[in-house]
């Protein structure tokens, strides 16, 4: 089956380049328990008076993530100045956005909180903070001790890998005690917040990667990347590649797949985040080729559109990025993102449409879609995700082209909307859904 390669693995890391702890900035975490085995009552920390630093982080506004913030230090190798300049300003970011998420977390009713896998969650993001805060008291000023905060960096993306499965069961559980707009509420604000986060994380660790001379055997990042924002990233080569993977589910799901057709600018690139935009195609697909299929119509093609827009009237910060040169250490980067480029992406199906009963819920998280049977022992564990045929093959509802644990839409709209794009569905019932994403040159989130 298709593996999805657009994803940083954290675990790369460590097998392509070992990390090591050196001298007296060691990175020990010994001291506060794997948040894994912990009892949620008594939160892993080894910080003194974790309520009060928690309450002083959680009161000091979030950075608004730009572009400019991911791409400042300058394209692969970077100098020492540079590497070191981003492992800085990673730290002083993450502590206060865990904050948020810990804050957030507690505000949650107490019965919600005492489910072990929200509590899990809670002792996630409780650890994380209790890692990172004794190291922002002095910079980083050693290639030693950037190593090993990257590999604090890799540990933390692997722990909250699995936090959308496990919140999702979390919820689900707790659907009784919590109304479901306080649900949505909480979730759109957790999940775009964890973008940001992992985003930050995951940009310094692709840097590392790419920049330090004991990575010799890492594969050198093409040259359009800048760590994980590829400045010449294609949709339809990302599409092409989502099309073989949800292709292959369908095929043993169902034993037959659609066929997919792309037409419009099928040259156009832009900048852009290709794990993100491989997420949303995804979903997206899954939704297109299951409901073809269960429609009967799977002789109908799935049509993909993609049009460039016009020269944007509302100049961004890559006009910026593409007009001039940024300055690191002296030494000049070209971005190679080029002008500004917004896309709409069009996928149509005649799958049937979307039935007016679950039309107005498609951007809610559908928990109620699942029965109490349909929560399996696995879910939310193994590998750290929601199993790929059960999000593809379960769902609620005759007729419902949403699937799983309802996440696919509004996680995938978030990722669009966090650099200023979108997600709109037309549903034509009885006939077929057009869904219109749209991307924009990465700008001011």
């Amino acid at each position: 089956m298709a593996q999805r390669p657009l994803i940083l693995q954290s675990r790369l890391l460590r097998k392509l380049c070992p990390l090591h702890t050196y001298g007296p900035r060691s990175i020990t975490t010994s001291a506060s328990t794997s948040p894994s085995n912990s009892a949620w009552s008594v939160p892993p920390t080894n910080i003194d008076s974790a309520d009060d630093q928690v309450a002083r982080l959680a009161a000091q506004p979030l950075h608004h993530l730009t572009l400019s913030d991911l791409v400042r230090h300058g394209r692969p190798p970077l100098s020492t100045h540079a590497l070191l300049s981003s492992a800085n300003f990673t730290l002083s970011l993450l502590p206060i956005r865990l904050a948020h998420r810990i804050h957030a977390l507690r505000n949650l009713p107490f019965i919600v909180v005492s489910n072990p896998h929200i509590a899990r969650i809670y002792n996630n993001y409780l650890h994380s903070l209790g890692t990172l805060l004794p190291l922002a008291h002095s910079p980083i000023t050693s290639l030693a001790a950037e190593t090993a905060f990257t590999d604090l960096m890799a540990d933390l993306v692997q722990t909250h890998a699995n936090t959308i499965p496990v919140l999702a069961r979390g919820f689900l559980e707790c659907r009784r005690y919590i109304a479901p707009v306080d649900v949505t509420r909480f979730l759109d604000e957790h999940l775009r917040a964890r973008i940001g986060t992992r985003l930050i994380a995951e940009q310094h660790i692709a840097l590392h990667l790419s920049s330090q001379p004991h990575c010799g055997d890492t594969p050198a990042p093409p040259p359009t990347h800048i760590g994980v924002i590829d400045t010449r990233l294609s949709p339809v080569a990302v599409l092409r590649h989502c099309e073989t993977f949800v292709g292959e589910l369908c095929e043993l799901k169902y034993g037959v797949r659609p066929s997919l057709v792309v037409n419009g600018a099928v040259d156009t690139t832009l900048a852009h985040v290709p794990t993100h935009l491989e997420y949303i195609l995804t979903e997206l697909l899954k939704n297109a080729f299951r409901a073809t299929i269960e429609s009967g119509r799977e002789r109908e093609p799935v049509e993909v559109t993609i049009a460039e827009s016009p020269a944007n009237p509302y100049p961004s910060e890559l006009d910026t990025i593409h007009k001039g040169r940024s300055e690191v250490e002296g030494e000049s980067f070209d971005s190679g993102a080029g002008p500004p480029t917004s896309v709409t992406i069009r996928i149509r199906d005649r799958g049937g449409g979307i039935s007016p009963v679950h039309l107005p819920h498609i951007w809610g998280y559908s928990f109620t879609t699942f029965s109490d049977e349909d929560i399996g022992p696995d879910m939310g564990g193994g590998n750290g995700t929601i199993d790929a045929l059960n999000t593809l093959s379960k769902s609620g509802g005759e007729g419902s082209s949403l699937a799983g644990l309802g996440y696919g839409l509004p996680l995938g709209r978030a990722y669009a909307e966090y650099f200023g794009g979108g997600v709109a569905v037309q549903s034509l019932w009885g006939w077929g859904t057009d869904v219109f994403l749209r991307l924009r040159g990465l700008g001011r989130a």
